[in-house]
């Protein structure tokens, strides 16, 4: 079993009857999904699953567990979803795989927030992972000649074909190499505070438990906040 498997598999055991639970996207995301569709198929696991992604969604549909849109649930008792950087402090920035603005939602209306990594993500500082910003169509070279000025050296975000990324929200992304973040809350809120950027990878203040792979298994971290 490998280290994503593990901490996935592990993550799965937080799952209880009854819960409402968000499900990440990404590598590591897939295996947590595809352990709880086990449990729904072996257990009888009831749940209620509100996905991050299409093709998380089209992988809990084909593991038989039941989804609801996010706008159907009042609440989602805990949201598990991988990370591509996770600070000393449990800051961390999300979105290498572009569903960053969906996984934000859902994990705003979430009770708890587990992160599931292998220990190459966890970093002093965040940064050295490129900072995915969301951007809509209209004026995104503006937004990108701005952030050009601020010497954050954007790029954007190509698909396999080599044309542009497009979010499952038909938006670009803008990824800023800054090598490393030494004030994540106020790059947050600049960010926030421009009109063209619909949502970006900084997500601050809202893990409360991460599962960390390592050669020696799963270690579990709870995060006080």
């Amino acid at each position: 079993m490998n280290l994503k498997e593990m901490v996935g598999y592990k993550a799965a055991e937080f799952v209880k009857d009854g819960m409402v639970v968000g499900l990440g996207t990404g590598s590591t995301a897939y295996y947590m999904v595809e352990a709880i569709g086990k449990r729904v198929k072996e257990e009888g696991l009831v749940i209620t699953g509100v996905t991050t992604s299409h093709r998380t969604a089209a992988q809990a549909k084909e593991l038989g567990i039941p989804l609801k849109d996010i706008n159907e649930v009042e609440s989602i008792d805990v949201t598990i979803d991988g990370a591509d950087e996770i600070s000393d402090d449990y800051q961390g920035i999300k979105g290498g795989g572009g569903a960053h603005l969906f996984e934000k939602m859902v994990a705003n209306h979430s009770k708890e927030v587990i992160w599931i990594v292998d220990d190459s993500k966890l970093v002093h500082k965040l940064g050295a992972f490129p900072l995915p910003v969301e951007v809509v169509k209209f004026g995104c070279q503006q937004v990108f000649r701005l952030f050009e000025e601020k010497e954050m050296d954007p790029s954007f975000r190509k698909d396999d074909k080599d044309d542009l990324y497009l979010t499952d929200s038909g938006n670009y992304i803008i990824d800023l190499h800054l090598e490393q973040i030494e004030n994540p809350h106020e790059i947050a809120a600049w960010l926030d505070s421009l009109t063209g950027v619909v949502e970006h990878g900084l997500f601050l203040d809202c893990v409360t438990k991460v599962i960390v792979g390592t050669e020696d298994g799963p270690v579990v971290k709870d995060v006080s906040r």
